[in-house]
């Protein structure tokens, strides 16, 4: 592995490691899987369980922390009527294997591969936040979900790269792409994006410059006034939608959806 990868590496991914024998603890049911990859590694999956679910919500999560964290985000879901699947990526908690862009796509298509093994794809909801992103909307572009959601997206690893570090030549030194921006168009599903006007991780630019970049006309921006990378949940604005959009409604006025613009 090259030196400029493992930098790159150490600079996008923050995992945290669980041992095998680890106990996770939620106030929600859920079932603990491994699912193995065709390289030989394995995944760590969590199945959160409701009683009698709409449907399942395949969450990615951001580049920090383990499912012992990111499993906690599941409840509002759970409690909505929904099952949600989460894994960790490699070097994540539990999950092994070598990291790299490919290989994170495809263990995203085997997690979701795993769903329709249960569930109907038109009760399926692609969920990314922040990292997760990346992954949830290439998926989404490449299978029929009932719809797509992005908490705090990027344009592109390369956009990121450029704006916090201009002097660079990003484009050539980039091991990891993650071009949202390539994927969105491709996705044939409804598209809600969620980005806060004071996040500090991802502009709020490069969140709307990849709106630009639907094709899909059922599809909104949702501007949280203020908020930031971490605490969008904590907004009436943010819970109102997603109420609206896991309960089968349609997204209301409160909503800012700037018209969808086709580059």
């Amino acid at each position: 592995m090259g030196v400029l990868k493992v930098f790159q590496e150490k600079l996008i991914f923050l995992p945290s490691k669980l041992n095998k024998e680890y106990q996770f603890r939620f106030d929600t049911p859920f079932q603990e899987l491994f699912l193995d990859t065709a390289d030989g590694a394995q995944l760590n999956v969590l199945h959160f369980k409701a009683e009698h679910p709409k449907g399942v919500i395949v969450y990615f999560h951001g580049n920090a922390g383990d499912l012992s964290r990111w499993g906690l985000i599941t409840e509002q879901f759970v409690h909505g009527g929904w099952d949600v699947l989460i894994m960790d990526y490699r070097t994540y908690g539990k999950s092994t294997g070598e990291l790299s862009e490919e290989n994170l796509h495809r263990d995203a298509q085997l997690v979701y591969d795993h769903a329709k093994s249960r569930f109907r794809e038109e009760n399926i909801v692609v969920y990314g936040r922040s990292l997760g992103c990346a992954m949830a909307t290439k998926l989404a572009s490449a299978n029929t979900p009932q719809q797509l959601i992005l908490e705090t997206p990027f344009y592109s690893l390369e956009d990121m790269a450029r704006r916090r570090f201009p002097f660079l030549p990003a484009k050539w030194l980039l091991e990891y792409r993650f071009d949202n921006n390539a994927s969105i168009g491709r996705v044939s599903c409804p598209i809600t994006i969620f980005q806060g006007t004071a996040d500090n991780v991802v502009p709020y630019e490069s969140a709307f410059e990849l709106y630009q970049h639907i094709a899909h006309k059922e599809s909104h921006f949702v501007v949280i006034d203020g908020g930031g990378h971490n605490n969008l949940s904590d907004f009436e604005l943010y819970q109102t939608t997603i109420t609206q959009l896991l309960g089968g409604k349609n997204v209301g006025g409160k909503v800012t959806v700037p018209p969808v613009t086709n580059n």
